[in-house]
């Protein structure tokens, strides 16, 4: 779409409000021009100079002059005067209107961009945002959005001057033609030197708008990775790369703000040149009659003299709509739908699963990859089943898991639900009925309750506290400073990890949906944690369709099927039991993980075990030190006492040497049962 087409479809959008800003600016023309043209005659009659300095005027001055002849002579100057400013103050009236009319149409325009923006991104597939940086989309929606708003005033603005240029050059023209012709000759000199100012403007703007990118994503970035940057030290790295980035934007601007200060003196210098050149014209083309003429040609120059602000308006405000010109460009690409992947919805409504999901030799691969995601998966999950996805990273476990939800569709096979293409449902009612615990937890900068009833404003008080308790979350809910309206922090960064997957979890118990898929929601979690959460998901997976990612295979045990992946395509599908029996892909990650679990319960124990020992021998060195320091200080009052503190001493020695041999033996036993070899544990 080019600049011209995008300004005329939001026009289009506001006829009523772009005509009521043209009409305003002509009607601002005509009474500021007229009363402009009658301030030199009307001065003259108060002056006494008498009619004849004003000979030849253009008939509709005199017509209106005119209008105070039926009057006494010492009335006529007043009621002229009073006509002057009468037409000045209808004329500022008109300028008041087009700049509320302007303003009016200007916000109206920023926001039907931003909500066709904000409609179209939450529109899109997911795969738009792969590719887009959210500093990017940030820098559409706010700053490009209000910079292309800015084009359309720009435009009405170019207009309205125009049609007041309009107005004077009319005048100007029935004064006389040949000095509108002198002074459109010298004019023209002056918009052919500030073109280039013109043509300049619309490269600072391209320049303007991609450093103005650059920095709000860097900027946004920082933000986002703020805990790593901090972590590794790296705050005045990035102080100075954001400083880089402002200096530059500033250093666009400041050129582009110098590019519009040479319309100016470009303007004035043509200007006043004009005024000479005419004045010295109008001694050749009025020798004759100068004298009855002087009032006509002093007019002609007043009103001269007003137009040509107007002119470097004018030019200012072309390059002004030219450094917009990018900013254009960039919000019409932004809001085409033609280059953009949308999702198909049907006309279904979902209402529940009444028999089974099947998995029809489903393949996918993502847009722009060469390599399928996955493989001819064919899987059926029935009604109030639990299955298990696992499989090492990139064996495509959530690619599987978000093509229910249809954030992708399949690009081979099909998904059906009780025998009924997914595509052929509408993606919200499909959406609402499935709830997704994830990992990574998303909450809202608000409050637990703002939180937990997202997506579920309709449910009440004693649904959200029946929720939280099912969840586990209503006891550390309740022990936070404001109970349910506690703020959660930036992605609720005022909770840990565990208190993070409860409040997701009690937010999908809320939405009671009909199926629920639950993506590694306790692979990062501590112990304890990982107990409080699975207790939760149990609560949630009961009598649900439920699709489980796992990372640790101890929690999918009791999992009715569980589904092995390698490399996009499924290997192996049965119960625990089944599979470890078979002996084969499910077996042998079991067993590596069962190893690893070990180990690291092995180390851990361990470890407190070094502690216990450091504590148990400081236990019994301290008094020890205690009381040889008081015989080296030799701070004892008899030989009694300095016996007494020998024999405590070598006491204490005594016990601590028992310790240490304790120890030895402990450390020898531990040694010998870990050498023992593990048996696999079904």
């Amino acid at each position: 779409m080019t600049p011209n087409t995008f300004i005329l479809s939001i026009v289009k959008k506001n006829p009523l409000l772009v005509s009521l800003a043209l009409l305003s600016s002509f009607s601002g023309a005509i009474f500021s021009s007229v009363s402009i043209a009658l301030i030199v005659p009307v001065v003259l009659k108060l002056l006494n100079f008498g009619d004849e300095m004003f000979q030849g005027g253009p008939p509709i001055l005199m017509k209106i002059l005119a209008l105070a002849d039926p009057f006494p002579e010492e009335w006529q100057g007043p009621i002229l005067v009073a006509i002057i400013l009468g037409m000045i103050g209808l004329k500022n009236a008109a300028v008041y209107a087009t700049e509320y009319v302007n303003g009016l149409l200007s916000r109206r325009t920023t926001s039907y961009l931003q909500v066709s923006a904000l409609r179209l991104l939450l529109s899109v597939d997911l795969d738009f945002f792969t590719k887009f940086k959210i500093g990017d989309i940030t820098n559409r929606f706010g700053n490009e959005i209000t910079r292309a708003a800015g084009a359309l005033t720009s435009s009405v603005n170019l207009a309205s001057i125009s049609i007041t240029i309009l107005g004077f050059s009319i005048l100007l023209v029935s004064i006389s033609w040949q000095l509108t012709i002198v002074a459109t000759l010298s004019l023209t000199i002056a918009a052919l030197l500030n073109q280039t100012s013109i043509r300049r403007a619309k490269g600072f703007g391209a320049i303007l708008s991609q450093k103005a990118s650059q920095q709000s994503s860097r900027f946004l970035e920082v933000l986002r990775g703020i805990r790593l940057l901090k972590t590794v030290g790296e705050e005045q790295r990035e102080i100075d790369e954001i400083s880089r980035l402002i200096a530059e934007r500033n250093h666009a601007s400041f050129q582009s703000q110098m590019n519009f200060a040479l319309i100016n003196p470009v303007n004035e210098l043509a200007g006043i040149a004009s005024l000479l050149i005419i004045v010295l014209w109008g001694r050749t083309f009025f020798a004759e009659s100068i004298q009855s003429l002087s009032g006509v040609i002093l007019t002609y120059l007043v009103l001269l003299f007003r137009l040509l602000p107007c002119i470097s308006q004018l030019n200012r405000t072309r390059g002004q709509l030219s450094n917009y010109i990018a900013s254009i460009d960039i919000v019409s690409d932004f809001l085409d739908t033609s280059n953009k992947p949308f999702m198909k919805a049907g006309n279904l409504e979902y209402s529940r699963l009444e028999r089974r999901i099947r998995f029809e030799n489903v393949s996918f691969s993502y847009p722009g990859a060469e390599e399928h995601a996955l493989n001819e998966i064919s899987l059926e999950i029935k009604r109030g089943e639990t299955v298990a996805l696992v499989g090492s990273s990139g064996a495509g476990k959530s690619t599987l898991a978000d093509l229910l939800p249809r954030f992708y569709d399949p690009s081979e096979g099909r998904i059906t639900f009780d025998g009924k293409d997914l595509r052929d449902f509408s993606l919200r009612s499909i959406r609402r009925a499935m709830g997704v615990v994830s990992q990574d937890t998303f909450l809202f900068n608000n409050s637990i309750r703002y939180n937990l009833m997202y997506g579920s404003e309709e449910k009440t008080e004693a649904d959200l506290i029946d929720a939280a308790k099912r969840a586990n979350a209503y006891e550390f809910i309740m022990s936070m400073p404001e109970g349910f309206d506690t703020q959660v922090g930036e992605r609720g960064v005022m909770l840990s990890g565990g208190q993070r997957q409860r409040l997701a979890i009690a937010r999908a118990l809320l939405r009671n949906p009909d199926i629920l898929i639950l993506d590694e929601a306790t692979s990062a979690l501590d112990t304890v944690s990982e107990r409080l959460v699975q207790q939760a998901i149990e609560e949630l997976c009961n009598d649900r369709t439920t699709l489980v990612i796992a990372h640790r295979l101890s929690t999918i045990r009791n999992a009715d099927k569980i589904v092995v992946m390698e490399q996009g395509r499924i290997v192996e599908v049965g119960s625990h039991h089944e599979l470890i029996e078979k002996g084969s892909a499910y077996a042998s990650l079991y067993d590596a993980q069962f190893s690893q679990e070990n180990k690291d319960a092995l180390q851990r124990a361990r470890v407190e075990t070094l502690m216990d020992m450091s504590y148990e021998v400081r236990t019994r060195l301290n008094p020890m030190i205690g009381f040889l320091n008081l015989l080296v200080d030799d701070d004892v009052e008899s030989p009694e006492e300095r016996q007494e503190l020998i024999e405590d001493s070598y006491d204490a020695s005594v016990r601590l040497l028992r310790t240490l041999q304790y120890m030895e033996n402990s450390a020898k036993s531990a040694t010998i049962v870990r050498s023992l070899p593990l048996n696999r544990v079904s």
